[in-house]
Parts: C-alpha cells; structure tokens; sequence
C-alpha cells in the first residue's frame, strides 16, 4: 500500500493524500509527504522518459510522477508543461559578473509561466476529487494557467484579481481561456482572504499554492535543473519571491533529491524581492522570527503581494539549505530586464528581479563569480508588453515609402553601430 500522504509543516500530523483539505486543524501549511520506497531509482527513470514519446513522459513534471503524485496516467491533466530551456548566454554572464550562470527560463511554458506546472497537478486533483468549481486570486499568471487547466479538464474556473493591477496580457489569456473573472476592490491579499473564506466555507477548490500540490507540481523546476545539469546540483539557485510558493517548492525538491541519493550537495537558495514588496527580506533581516505583512506596489506585479502566505514553508527552506534573501528596487529590475530583453531572451519584470539580485549578491561577495549559479526566470515577455514600452520609452519611426527616406533611416542606424 502507497503510504504517501499529507502532513502539516508545523506540528507533524498527517492526514489521507486525498482528503480535500488546505491546512492542518492547528492552522499549519500541509505538504505532500512521500513513501521513500524506490524512489532512489526514479532518476534514472526519468532520464528515459526523457526519450520517450508519451506525452506524459515527456511532461516536465510527470516524467517525475512517483514523486509528485502517485496516479493512474489517465487521471493526469497535462499539457506538455515543463521541457523549458536551459540557456547559457554570454552577455549575461558579463552583466552579472557570474562566469558559471546558467538560465532556467519557465516563461516557455504553455500559458507562458512556472504556473503551469504547479496547475498541472493543482487541477488534476481537483478532477479526481470531483469538485466543480475551481477558484484562485492572482497577479495574472495564476489565473491564466488556472484557466487553460481548468478548461482542459472539462471544469468550471473562478479567478480574483485585484482590479486596475493585472496586466492586460495576463488578463487576456484569463478571459480566452474562458475563466469567470471577478475584479476586486483591493490588492492581491485581499483577494487571497476572500479565495480562503470561499474554500473553508466548501463553495470553491482552492489552487493557490496554499494547495500543497501546488507546490508538488512546482518543485520539479528544480529536478528538471538537476537533470539539465546531468544530476551534478549547481553552487546556487535564484528565483523571485512574491506569495513564496517556488521558494518553498524549491526547498522541498532540494531535500527530497538530497535524501533519495540523486545529488551529493544540496545547492544554496537566494529569494530576491521588489524593494516595495519585501515582506520576506525583512524577516530575513530578523531571523525569520515574524513577518510583518505591507501594501505592497513595484512594477513587477507578478510578485506584488505584501503578506505571502508560504511563509513558514519559504522560511524552512532558506534555513535548511543555507540560503538569502534579498531585494531590487524597481529601477534595479527594469535595468535587468532591459539585458535580458537585449540578450534575446526576454522576460516580464518580476523575472528580472532574479539576475538585479544575483548582480548585486555578485557585487557583494555573497556570490562568487566563479559559482555554478542556476538562475529561475518565472514569465514570459509578453506578458507584460506594457512594462516593456513605458519603462524602455520604445517607439517605432515612421517613413515615407520611398527609397530615400529608407536609405536615410537606414544610415542613421548604421552610424549609431
């Protein structure tokens, strides 16, 4: 019998995987607590499946499957997620400083986003469990993957946005995929209040990533990293934090790859923060002995969220893999963004939060140059155009057509090389 399971983070209790519930009877976060049995071995089965052509296989998340949730491959809700590039491009190496970078770009997945991996398996709960009605509050990129799951398996979606404050690619997406939107009066944490009361009370299921298999969907970043690296775990591994759901997922996936034997060291976590949405930097500061929750506002929207709710899960996973935190202002970002953009790559803002803070943990000597550095971009380009046009001031230059005017144009832009 699988004796895989749910158990609280806070007092140890453990519960059925599949009862339908978010938090322990002490109020505690849950996780996903795994049977240990062959699970040593599922490394190198997950290198075969990686030249499989079963679509489930070939998924970032489920060629890991024994270790996520334990399914019948039919009851799996997939659309190719993961598979996203591992890139080593120069010109960011140089404007980091950090010689051993390498890019995990999650923006390449389906909806565009690290979401979707965690709503793979958030709404293939959900079908088996036979809820109906699927509900989150977002920033964008969550309801954009809720609704495309959803809408893949056949189920009704609900989302929470906090009105004015989502950006219009984001909000397109949601609206295509043909989620019902509800635009609240407020910031993020007040439509992740609202989420949690909806799903206590049994009106909604719940696929924030309080939903601990969330998180079980979004740890396999770090697996596919490690398998990208040929099992061989980098020095450090970067990512933005906003609601600290990856941070989390990140810590889990260390620990657990630590424990089956699949890597010999475990890498360092560093969490980068906007400086107007740093909740977690200053707990940080202060030993993680509180969390303060703020009004949080930064052009990174993605992680525009003043009270994350992954606290105690983030927290852990700092402390237990010797990890930082820290923060960029919104100027930092924007100029990171801008060579990221100019590199070829491309990413939304709260992306870029990532290499402004591997930068200056670069410039710091937290960092060495020298370090194997994995660094996590969570979105897109597109998804946030807007950013990319104000911030940059970008505009086209319109010409005649006529040869001559091209010429011109053509001369200036070749005096300005």
């Amino acid at each position: 019998m699988n004796q895989t399971r749910l158990s609280c983070v806070s007092c140890a209790r453990t519960y059925p995987l599949f009862e339908l519930r978010y938090e322990c009877d002490c109020l505690g976060l849950l996780e996903v607590l795994h049977e240990e049995k062959g699970l040593a071995e599922l490394k190198s089965k997950a290198d075969l499946r990686l030249v499989s052509r079963e679509p489930i296989d070939r998924s970032g998340v489920w060629r890991f499957r024994e270790a996520v949730v334990p399914l019948e491959k039919h009851e799996i809700v997939t659309q190719g997620e993961g598979g996203t590039g591992f890139h080593q491009i120069d010109s960011l190496r140089a404007w980091t400083g950090c010689q051993g970078l390498s890019i995990k770009h999650e923006g390449e997945n389906p909806t565009g986003s690290f979401k979707d991996r965690g709503m793979t398996a958030a709404v293939t709960i959900a079908k088996k469990l036979g809820v109906k009605l699927l509900a989150c509050a977002s920033t964008g990129n969550t309801s954009s993957a809720l609704s495309s799951y959803a809408a893949r398996a056949g189920l009704q979606a609900v989302v929470f946005l906090p009105s004015g404050k989502v950006s219009l690619g984001k909000m397109a997406q949601t609206l295509g995929y043909g989620a019902h939107v509800l635009a609240v009066k407020g910031d993020f944490d007040d439509a992740m209040q609202i989420v949690r009361d909806l799903a206590r009370a049994g009106d909604v299921y719940m696929v924030n990533s309080l939903n601990p298999f969330r998180i079980e969907g979004q740890k396999t970043i770090i697996w596919e990293i490690l398998q990208d690296m040929n099992w061989v775990a980098p020095d450090w591994i970067v990512v933005p934090g906003g609601n600290l759901g990856n941070t989390s997922a990140f810590g889990k996936a260390i620990e657990e790859a630590f424990a089956w034997g699949w890597i010999k060291k475990k890498p360092r976590l560093a969490t980068i923060q906007a400086a107007g949405a740093n909740p977690f930097y200053k707990s940080y500061l202060n030993g993680f002995q509180s969390l303060e929750s703020m009004q949080a506002e930064t052009i990174a929207t993605a992680i525009r969220i003043g009270n994350p709710v992954n606290f105690t899960r983030a927290s852990r996973a700092i402390i237990n893999t010797r990890g930082v935190v820290g923060e960029v202002t919104d100027a930092e970002i924007l100029t990171a963004k801008g060579a990221i953009d100019r590199s070829g790559l491309g990413c939304e803002p709260a992306s870029a939060a990532t290499l402004a803070g591997l930068r200056q943990l670069i410039q710091s000597g937290v960092v060495k140059s020298s370090e194997t550095v994995v660094a996590v971009l969570t979105g897109h380009m597109l998804k946030d155009t807007d950013a990319i046009l104000k911030s940059q001031n970008l505009e086209t230059e319109e010409v005649a057509a006529d040869p001559k005017a091209i010429q011109l144009s053509l001369d200036r832009l070749r005096a300005r090389n």
